[in-house]
């Protein structure tokens, strides 16, 4: 049996975190990370700012990314995931197959919307992001502007694109609690998840 989740957040909101923590506590676990699907510098397209495009889907091989999808999908056990089993498993989540997948584009994709159970969006507010991000280094480097120019208005264009979508069930989770707290309600929401699907 097969149940696929999608973590979606904001910038810096601490979904790979959560999805690698996740992966570690339930049932022959898999992660697909949108990151792994951008497209070479080169290629990402540049504004009149000079600012490289990279919040937008064209910046992001996602046809790819549905392929690798659907290969796990269409194959499991094949994925290299863990088969031992973490502790306190639910015997009757043992022949269960789980795949995450984690992005910050995802739901504004429609080839990927008919293929998840569940759907989780990561949110921060405007000062906690841009700190977060200050704190990162990326390849290439933030150009002074780009936070405010393009990363923030993107992810207010595709978060009320989201919100406008009255078919599209979405979880938002505050992303200034603890790890530990968005954990265990995630940990808890997926697991009566998987049993409703059993029954």
């Amino acid at each position: 049996e097969l149940f696929t989740m999608f973590s979606n957040s904001v910038t810096n909101g601490g979904k790979t975190t959560l999805a690698e923590k996740l992966k570690n506590m339930l049932p022959n676990c898999h992660i697909i990370s949108q990151d792994d699907f951008f497209k070479p510098e080169s290629e990402v397209e540049t504004d009149e700012r000079g600012f490289k495009l990279y919040d937008v889907l064209d910046a992001l091989y996602m046809d790819e990314m549905v392929t690798s999808i659907r290969n796990w999908m269409k194959s499991p056990a094949s994925s290299g995931v863990v088969t031992e089993e973490p502790q306190n498993t639910c015997d009757n989540l043992k022949n269960v197959y789980i795949l995450i997948v984690e992005g910050f584009l995802l739901y504004n994709y429609e080839p990927l919307n008919e293929l998840w159970n569940r759907r989780y969006f990561l949110t921060l507010p405007y000062e906690e992001c841009k700190r977060r991000r200050s704190t990162r280094v990326y390849h290439p480097a933030d150009p002074p502007g780009y936070f405010d120019g393009h990363v923030w208005p993107m992810y207010l264009k595709y978060k009320n694109e989201l919100e406008e979508n009255a078919t599209m069930q979405v979880d938002y989770l505050d992303g200034t609690k603890s790890q530990e707290e968005l954990l265990s309600y995630v940990y808890s929401d997926i697991i009566q998840e998987l049993n409703k699907l059993r029954e």
